[in-house]
């Protein structure tokens, strides 16, 4: 069943049971209240007859004042009877005659206590015994504690009943008619709530089928549970759209990477496979012999040092090395480094200076310190020619700060965010590898720093040069074994 149905059965459900309530509850009211009506005529009649139509000093009957009343009040059908003190009807003529029968005794009992008896509705005519429904009520007279008469005033029961039915048939005309409505507003009503959700229907079905540019607009209060799902949708929308857009750029930064990986494995391969093919057929003369080697071997080292930075970096990214942590002195360590790379600075005409005290501890794994600043290093020299380089280091608080500047080339923004994924190059012009650029050093160094649990920022501006700043934690707040960000 559709759910437009099943709303509209739910909404007519509740009006259907709340009318009928309703309408039970107004019958019997209404019945109620006119039986009670009724019964409070009579007694204003015979409190009328009381004290109009009956001498309690001589004991007379007015005769004329109670057909005069019953004149007026023909129109109800109302009627009276006077009953003595003995039980004996003495109004009117044909009561007096035999015709009316006396009160039964257990009614009389109570009239003699003073108590007025009203019964619903009887069989009988009281007048002349017949049968016919009625209702009656009987009014005690007193005169010094003793009982004088007994009024009766009696009417059809047709006059309440037909009142009863006149107002359950207006009452089912009423219902018939509000059903009516009920039916034309639990259509609009499900309409609406299932339009609503039939648009987060249709969104979702957009969605499968990979249109994420899907917009649900729902009315309503923000405490709707359809508003709120509506939403947490459109939330999901915009993950998905987010996720969308970084799987198409991890797919091009896939191809690229391919295309680089290849690009930096075919040319070692491609001079090894000429090198090899020309001594094989021995068109390198004897006096290059040698050279050819040296070259294979440089070559081949390359291919070597590619393999294992891609092997190291997955170990890395996957949290699968441990790191041999102790305090050691990185000034020690940064001269080191600067005597390897002085011959690279050298010959891009660069100068690469320390600014650090002698002594600057930092807690780390010497090995893969030492690989963190090469690479920033090696990366400065590469963008910086006939520039400056200078490296500093000082303590600071349970750290120790680190920072690599250059003169170089600098970078734009967009290339400041991409430059940790592996195999991005921020000047994809340069394909001189001569110093072993691949792509994989800063993807590693930013993997090495987050494992020591320290962090890493860049600053950089175009043609003004490039900052990398690290800090190290100390012994004492440096984690066990810090959690791996993963690169995209």
């Amino acid at each position: 069943m559709k759910m437009l149905y099943q709303q509209m059965l739910a909404f007519f459900g509740v009006i259907l049971v709340t009318l009928a309530v309703v309408s039970i509850l107004f019958i019997r009211s209404t019945t109620s209240n006119v039986w009670e009506t009724s019964f409070d005529q009579l007694e204003q009649y015979t409190d009328v007859l009381k004290d109009r139509a009956v001498d309690s000093n001589t004991y007379l009957i007015n005769s004329q004042f109670i057909q005069n009343s019953e004149e007026i009040l023909k129109d109800q059908h109302v009627h009276f009877i006077i009953y003595d003190a003995k039980n004996n009807a003495r109004y009117p003529a044909q009561a007096a005659n035999g015709g009316a029968e006396p009160i039964a005794s257990n009614y009389w009992k109570q009239l003699k206590n003073g108590n007025a008896v009203a019964l619903p509705e009887l069989t009988t005519n009281p007048a002349d015994g017949k049968a016919q429904s009625m209702t009656i009520y009987y009014k005690p007279v007193f005169l010094d504690n003793e009982l004088l008469f007994v009024i009766a005033a009696y009417a059809p029961v047709d006059n309440i009943q037909a009142s009863i039915k006149k107002t359950e048939h207006n009452l089912l005309i009423a219902f018939l008619l509000s059903m009516l409505a009920a039916i034309v507003i639990s259509y609009f009503v499900a309409r609406y709530q299932t339009g609503r959700i039939n648009r987060l229907r249709l969104a979702t079905h957009q969605v499968a089928e990979g249109d994420y540019d899907v917009e649900v607009k729902v009315k309503g209060s923000q405490r709707d549970e359809v508003v709120a799902l509506a939403n947490d949708f459109q939330d999901m929308v915009q993950s998905l759209r987010a996720s969308q857009a970084e799987i198409k750029r991890q797919e091009e930064r896939r191809r690229q990477f391919m295309a680089d990986a290849a690009h930096e494995m075919r040319t070692p391969l491609t001079t090894i496979n000429g090198l090899l093919e020309g001594l094989a057929y021995d068109a390198i003369p004897e006096e290059s012999k040698g050279e050819s080697i040296q070259l294979m071997r440089r070559e081949t080292n390359r291919l070597i040092r590619l393999v294992n930075e891609n092997l190291d970096y997955e170990k890395i990214r996957t949290n699968q090395i441990m790191l041999n942590k102790q305090t050691f002195n990185a000034t020690e360590a940064l001269h080191d480094i600067v005597s390897q790379l002085t011959k690279k600075a050298q010959d891009a005409g660069d100068t690469i200076t320390i600014e650090a005290a002698e002594e600057v501890p930092v807690f780390a794994d010497h090995d893969r310190f030492v690989q963190v600043l090469f690479n920033i290093t090696q990366n400065a020299i590469q963008f910086t020619q006939n520039g400056t380089i200078t490296v500093r280091a000082k303590a600071g608080y349970h750290q120790t700060e680190l920072a690599v500047t250059d003169s170089g080339i600098g970078m734009s923004p967009d290339q400041v965010k991409n430059i940790w994924e592996r195999y991005y190059k921020a000047d994809p012009s340069r394909k001189n590898t001569k110093y072993g650029e691949s792509g994989l050093g800063l993807a590693i160094v930013h993997q090495l720093v987050t494992l020591h649990g320290g962090e890493i920022k860049v600053d950089s501006e175009l043609g003004k040069g490039t900052t990398f700043t690290l800090t190290f934690p100390d012994e004492e707040t440096a984690p066990k074994q810090a959690p791996i960000t993963y690169t995209k």
